[in-house]
């Protein structure tokens, strides 16, 4: 083999992150720059695709360095939307999943279906929300006629990335949950929810096949996998490779993940289409890191200043904060949900609120957690773990502790990467299997055991984080209507 490198690249929900690795799992190189996301008003939340293929030439200049490549692999942020022309040119800003300004058009689409309905054409019954395809052409359709006139695709951010560098357009059956069935085709009766939407969809392709090769540049000839969307992807990087194992995905959201071919899917988690023996129970929170950066933009503190006040014991005083500030998905779905501080008291302090902040999105995780288990009909085990809010080890004691499960944390921190490199590598041909190349590329590199002493105090927090986002839902909904 004359090639040994794989290139991976996840276009995220505030960067575009890559590295360069060899088939032993070793990094190469690296590249990670940010983009912003525009906030104009309301529940919107865009992004400007631009910056998207921008950063992604940059990564390829970067870590291309004359030596052969395999492969590249790309994931990207799932349910981020782009309106694209017959010219390939996009029509608006991309709708980023964060947005929430479909939510009537999602209420109205999920009440038409039934549950019974949504068995039949998906094999569990998964909600239609604000950040599902179908509810954004609505949208479209209805506010921007315009746009939807002019609509030849509508692309998913990795699907119009692979376009820029092959000229091919396409997407994958996973990306399309919602609008596949479990024989990964399109269901034709859900494109009839939203007239003119099938003519908008692109061709589905295997995740693991390639969809065309680099046309110029410094990995021109290099062929460019399908890919999937981040949160299977990462997933998988984090070992969700295999049956009957727990993954933690923690990002700007936090995903719960466990792949069990048994478990009939639950209301509020998402059950993948099969891949290889792989089925992945998904639940995905609406808020993770992105609490942690709320906060420290609003204490003016760093992340790792946030982390150093919230280690150690649980102090007196430690309010309980609810991370949903801008919504729930799983397990409840909820876009009007508000985020809150319960508690506080003249102790409570700023180690306290630091304290707060990461234990209610370890809360918000073992409620997501609980739903994957009851869909799956797994109970409680160990769990691989991934992404950037790994980095911080007080952070990852504290889930430990509130999860109540022994955690292992991949040595690269950036489970999107691995994935769309396992993936690349699936599709060249180095491997035979996903979960083969999981067990040739994962690396390890901390544990941590949870606190027996402390599964009494965290039993009767989450019984009060369970009570408080429910009873606190219809308030902040109430105060949400008056504020926006």
């Amino acid at each position: 083999m004359t090639a040994e490198r794989i290139l991976g690249v996840d276009v995220g929900t505030t960067s575009v992150k890559a590295g360069m690795m060899d088939l032993r799992g070793n990094a190469l190189g690296r590249f990670a720059s940010g983009y912003p996301t525009q906030r104009p008003g309301g529940p919107r939340a865009e992004q400007d695709a631009g910056d998207w293929i921008r950063l992604v030439e940059q990564a390829i200049a970067t870590l291309a360095d004359g030596a052969p490549v395999q492969a590249v692999g790309l994931t990207s942020q799932v349910n981020t939307h782009l309106f694209v022309g017959a010219d390939g040119a996009p029509l608006m800003p991309a709708i980023v999943w964060q947005d929430t300004r479909a939510s009537a058009e999602a209420a109205e689409l999920d009440a038409s279906v039934s549950d019974a309905q949504k068995i039949a054409w998906w094999g569990a019954p998964m909600p239609i929300d604000a950040s599902n395809v179908l509810s954004r052409m609505l949208w479209v359709a209805r506010h921007r006629p315009d746009v939807w006139a002019a609509t030849r695709w509508v692309m998913l951010p990795k699907d119009f990335i692979i376009y820029r560098l092959t000229g091919e357009v396409t997407t994958d059956p996973v990306s399309n949950i919602g609008l596949v069935g479990p024989d990964m085709t399109y269901v034709d009766a859900v494109f009839d929810l939203v007239p003119g939407a099938r003519d908008k969809a692109p061709a589905l392709v295997p995740v693991t096949e390639v969809t065309g090769r680099v046309r110029a540049g410094p990995l021109a000839g290099v062929p460019v996998i399908s890919g999937t969307m981040d949160a299977w992807t990462g997933l998988v990087g984090c070992g969700g490779a295999r049956d009957r194992s727990t993954v933690y995905l923690s990002g700007t959201s936090e995903v719960m993940g466990i792949s069990s071919r048994e478990g009939a899917g639950t209301p509020g988690v998402i059950v993948f289409p099969q891949v290889e023996g792989i089925r992945v129970h998904a639940a995905p929170t609406q808020s993770g890191g992105d609490a942690l950066a709320w906060y420290t933009q609003m204490s003016g503190r760093s992340h790792d200043e946030v982390s150093a006040l919230a280690a150690g014991p649980r102090r007196a005083g430690t309010p309980l904060f609810l991370p949903q500030l801008e919504g729930e998905r799983a397990p409840l779905w909820d876009a009007g949900l508000r985020g809150a501080f319960l508690g506080l008291t003249r102790r409570t302090g700023d180690a306290e609120m630091a304290r707060a902040v990461l234990e209610g999105v370890a809360l918000s995780a073992r409620h997501a957690l609980e739903a994957a288990r009851a869909s799956a009909a797994i109970g409680p085990g160990p769990i691989t773990c991934g992404g950037g809010g790994f980095r911080s080890a007080p952070w990852a004691q504290i889930r430990a502790d509130v999860l109540g499960c022994e955690l292992s944390t991949l040595a690269e921190k950036d489970p999107g990467i691995l994935g769309a490199a396992m993936l690349a590598a699936v599709g060249a041909g180095v491997f035979d299997a996903i979960g083969t190349a999981w067990d040739e590329l994962a690396r390890f590199d901390a544990t941590y055991a949870p606190d027996p002493g402390l599964s009494g105090l965290y039993d009767d927090l989450f019984g009060l984080y369970c009570e408080a986002v429910t009873t606190h839902g219809a308030l902040g909904q109430r105060l949400a209507g008056m504020s926006e």
